[in-house]
């Protein structure tokens, strides 16, 4: 009997070695700058083999999609029912942080998916959040539950979103105590809620330019920068196709713009109510209310510039990433005054855990701008910084 040397060297995990090195692809680069040659390069196998296993792109995409969510689901599964919060929690963060590279295709790459398969990862995921949902009820009667779930997951699943680099027992302690702040906060009774704070007012299109800004941002929000149309952003303004590169080169450029006005208007948002803040508690209680009240009024911005930066090229990115790094160095350099017991990195972490808080707990309230939305989620974000 012969064998068949291929055959007997080919690793028996094959396809979980494909789907591992795609999600991290996905996760980096984004869905569409991602390429079937870079994930296979990943693996060290052709083109052709990896096509063996996934007719394509998309099928491989749908694929890494689904791996984290189950294997969410299946270790909470796992999970006696009365397990409490500190457990439930404690189990979704080993998942989080062991599968940290690929996480971060879920947040904003999975809209990608078509209809029927996001439906189904929804539900997915609407049984992680029942989960914890459940493990929180029968710790306490404190209204909101379920909003406190999906903010502590959204804490620990900050992880994926940055590269902070930590030992993974020390960061798996750090989430689950900031999942637990989260799942115990609430606005206090009587307290008025988060800070009084104030942002620019939205910039009025009064140029050329500055309409057609206006009208791609919703856009990309809505389809996905890579989906949209230099036609269909015309169109919106009243313009011929070929009139948008009177003022912008290409699509590129208009995105680039759109990344820069949103760190713009935050940065403004923060030096103005920063400004007369001395004690280092008031500054994160501001700040936290200056974030929250930034994402529920800016979302379609927002959720452009965090979704679409990925996928810029790295002279592009860099100021992005600089404009970021300092307005979390704004934040950091007060938790570290109030939490002294923290280091730098530590401090890094919760700071992004508290980010996570807003964009899941926002998700939640489906971004429905009013001030007890915004106290409740100020409130979280304290609790994801231990600051309760």
């Amino acid at each position: 009997m012969s064998i068949d040397p291929i055959a007997a060297t080919r690793p028996r995990n094959r396809r979980q070695l494909i789907i591992e090195a795609a999600g991290r692809v996905f996760s980096e680069r984004g869905y569409h700058a991602a390429s079937m040659e870079e994930i296979s390069a990943g693996v060290g196998i052709s083109a052709a083999a990896l096509y063996r296993h996934f007719p394509n792109k998309y099928a491989l995409f749908a694929e890494c999609a689904n791996v984290l969510v189950d294997r969410l689901v299946a270790v909470l599964d796992e999970l006696p029912g009365t397990a409490d919060p500190a457990r439930v929690l404690g189990a979704v963060t080993r998942v989080a942080v062991t599968h940290r590279a690929a996480g971060g295709l879920y947040r904003w790459e999975a809209r990608y998916l078509e209809h029927a398969d996001r439906r189904l990862l929804r539900a997915k995921f609407a049984r992680v959040v029942g989960r914890v949902t459940e493990a929180l009820e029968r710790e306490s009667a404190e209204p909101g539950a379920e909003l406190r779930a999906a903010a502590a997951l959204g804490a620990i699943g900050s992880i994926s979103m940055h590269h902070v680099s930590i030992a993974q027992r020390r960061v798996e302690s750090l989430l689950v105590a900031s999942a637990l702040g989260v799942a115990g906060a609430a606005p206090a009774p009587g307290s008025g809620g988060a800070a009084r704070v104030e942002l620019p007012a939205q910039p009025v299109p009064r140029t050329r330019r500055a309409e057609i800004l206006a009208a791609a941002v919703p856009l990309f929000a809505r389809d996905g920068f890579v989906k949209v149309t230099n036609g269909q952003i015309a169109e919106a303004v009243g313009l011929a196709p070929s009139a948008i590169y009177r003022h912008y080169p290409n699509k590129v450029d208009i995105l680039v713009a759109a990344c820069l006005q949103a760190a713009g208007l935050l940065a403004q948002a923060v030096d103005r109510n920063l400004g007369e803040v001395t004690e280092p508690r008031d500054a994160l209680e501001v700040l936290a209310a200056t974030y929250v009240a930034y994402s529920f009024e800016h979302t379609e911005l927002t959720s452009v510039a965090e979704a679409e930066v990925v996928g810029l090229r790295d002279d592009l990115r860099q100021p992005l990433i600089r404009a970021q790094r300092e307005h979390i160095a704004v934040w950091e350099q007060q938790l570290l005054l109030v939490r002294p017991e923290l280091d730098p990195r530590q401090a890094r972490v919760l700071v992004h855990a508290g980010f996570g808080v807003v964009v899941e707990a926002g998700r939640r309230l489906h971004w429905e701008d009013t001030p007890g939305h915004r106290d409740a989620v100020a409130a979280l974000v304290l609790g994801a910084l231990g600051v309760p």
